[in-house]
């Protein structure tokens, strides 16, 4: 139903917007002109980073030990066939996420170690850009996707009152500019579809890319001066994903030469199945399985991808002996029947991640395996989800980055290390160095080779 103050309706708008979002190729469609190595030439860096939101039980992450003579926590042991394939880096912390507020500040600054601005979302803005997409910037053109953003819970809009920040925050780790994170994808199926057509352009795919996204934009700027001012909150909030879009249609339109091949086959019959909402475990599995599959392929060499947006309350209840939502159970108050079902939540999304780490070490490559030319991360921007303190962060780097990362560690660095000082290093061995980022200081002493 159409009103004065809404002469277009909600259903047309959105799914409007919803056609845009749902041309998962875009970019794709851009870049098919992307170097391709040669047979013989050593296999490119890959970097891949794994968001878990809430934090983890708090005694039951660090290992024993340090350097190569360290044993693996309870939360680390599904990691253990992987020990010399990861780094474990302790005492590290975000200084830009130092903050009363609990969640979205850590969250959305958990890549770009800056302080976002306090807003109700008409001013968003992270005040940097995340290491991912300087990485990204770094070897522009050199493949179809220049990176690719997933997640498994849609953005959040709106504002949470508890805090007075715009929930926005804690839907995105990789932002392009400070005013521009990046839509991600949370369907596995349209993930792989996004892959599979990086390999298949149709000559004139840009220009109708381009063509339906001005026109959605159009729509929403001739529209929001007739909505009253909370509709038109909720419409900028909305189309953050659809201009950060635009802005990639853009910023990788044209460039590079036309003789990109996939390392590996993309085969149409291999995609996932239709994705079914309640199967969440099934589903992670699935995105995991994307992510493997574009890296390998080097269909992009950058991912990111969010377990859960800030303040996830994702039922956990299909893990035998846990009751209820992840960021309730988080909020445990020391509570011995809530610090366990903290830690079966902390330790099946480390399963996940070694899963992910053991299909990149079971994909053959030149010399080694994806694993041994990739870098993995896998962090959250908060420690301990009761006391949402962000210090000594949960962070472990898997991975050998072409023999760049010197693996095989436990590393205990002093108290309130930067994290920022870690993501010189990354960006050191993924080929992209910088002088610094952000707060660093250096780089990180023991992780590079």
């Amino acid at each position: 139903m159409t009103t004065p103050e809404f002469p277009i309706t909600r259903r047309a708008m959105l799914r409007g917007v919803g056609a845009a979002l749902a041309l998962p190729w875009l970019e794709a469609r851009v870049a098919t002109r992307a170097v391709a190595a040669p047979a013989a030439a050593r296999p490119p860096v890959r970097m891949a980073v794994l968001y878990v939101a809430n934090g983890v039980h708090p005694d039951l992450w660090t290992p024993a030990g340090e350097g190569r003579d360290f044993t693996l926590s309870p939360t680390l042991e599904p990691l253990s066939d992987l020990k010399d394939d990861i780094l474990v880096l302790t005492n590290l912390w975000n200084k830009g996420s130092e903050a009363s507020e609990g969640h979205y500040v850590k969250t959305s600054g958990f890549l770009t170690c800056t302080t976002v601005t306090k807003t109700l979302g008409v001013d968003l803005s992270c005040n940097g850009v995340s290491m991912d997409q300087v990485a990204a910037r770094g070897i522009r053109g050199q493949t179809p996707l220049p990176s690719l953003e997933l997640a498994m819970d849609p953005v959040s809009t709106g504002v949470d009152n508890n805090v007075g920040y715009t929930r926005v925050y804690g839907s995105h780790i990789a932002w392009a500019g400070p005013t521009s994170p990046l839509a991600r994808e949370i369907n596995p199926r349209l993930v792989y579809e996004r892959l599979f057509r990086a390999g298949r352009p149709r000559a004139d795919a840009v220009a109708q890319d381009k063509l339906l996204l001005d026109r959605v934009l159009d729509d929403a700027r001739a529209l929001r001066d007739r909505l009253r001012a909370a509709d038109r909150h909720r419409l900028d909030e909305y189309l953050q994903g659809v201009r950060s879009l635009e802005e990639r249609l853009g910023r990788t339109g044209g460039a590079g030469p036309a003789d990109w091949r996939p390392r590996a086959p993309l085969d149409a019959a291999a995609a996932p199945p239709e994705t079914d909402p309640r199967a969440h475990a099934d589903n992670v599995r699935w995105m995991l399985d994307m992510i493997a599959l574009a890296l390998q392929s080097d269909t992009t060499r950058v991912c990111t991808f969010m377990f859960g947006n800030a303040v996830s309350g994702r039922n956990f209840s299909f893990l035998e002996g846990v009751r209820g939502g992840h960021h309730n159970i988080s909020h445990h108050e020391n509570k011995p029947e809530a610090l366990q079902m903290y830690y079966l939540i902390n330790r099946w999304h480390m399963e996940q991640y070694a899963y992910l780490l053991r299909k990149l070490r079971g994909m053959k490559e030149s010399d080694g395996t994806v694993l041994d030319h990739s870098m993995i991360l896998f962090g959250a921007g908060l420690r301990d989800g009761d006391s949402h303190n962000p210090h000594n962060l949960p962070i472990v780097l898997g991975g050998r980055a072409g023999g760049r990362l010197s693996a095989g560690q436990h590393l205990v660095y002093p108290k309130d290390s930067p994290l920022s000082n870690l993501y010189v290093s990354m960006l050191d061995a993924f080929g992209t160095p910088v002088e610094r980022f952000a707060d660093s200081t250096g780089r990180l002493a023991g992780v590079l080779a």
